[in-house]
């Protein structure tokens, strides 16, 4: 295992028990239907969502591409949803 692995592995280590003991039981736990586990499932992703979309904005505000090596690309940040709106973005020069 590489040492990006190892540390996931301790982190999901730490989580199961911090779960124990925030919730008095494991992942073995047989009390939630697969529709439950589905349920929670997508309440993480969500949360998950939401936090990428605060670092997004956070990261994409307008700024000038200094030392990015884009050689001529797009020189803002630029949301988009599809590589198709990325393509179609204005392009400007490099501060490089």
């Amino acid at each position: 295992m590489s040492s990006i692995e190892i540390k996931v592995c301790d982190k999901i280590a730490k989580r199961a028990e911090v779960g124990k003991k925030k919730y008095g039981t494991t992942m073995d736990r047989t009390d939630l239907t697969t529709l439950e586990w589905l349920k929670h499932t997508q309440e993480e992703l969500m949360d998950a969502c939401v936090y990428i979309e605060k670092l997004l904005d956070e990261k994409q505000e307008k700024k000038s591409c200094k030392n990015c090596r884009c050689k001529g690309g797009v020189s803002e940040w630029v949301r988009t949803s599809s590589m198709d709106e990325l393509e179609a973005a204005p392009r400007k020069g490099c501060d490089l």
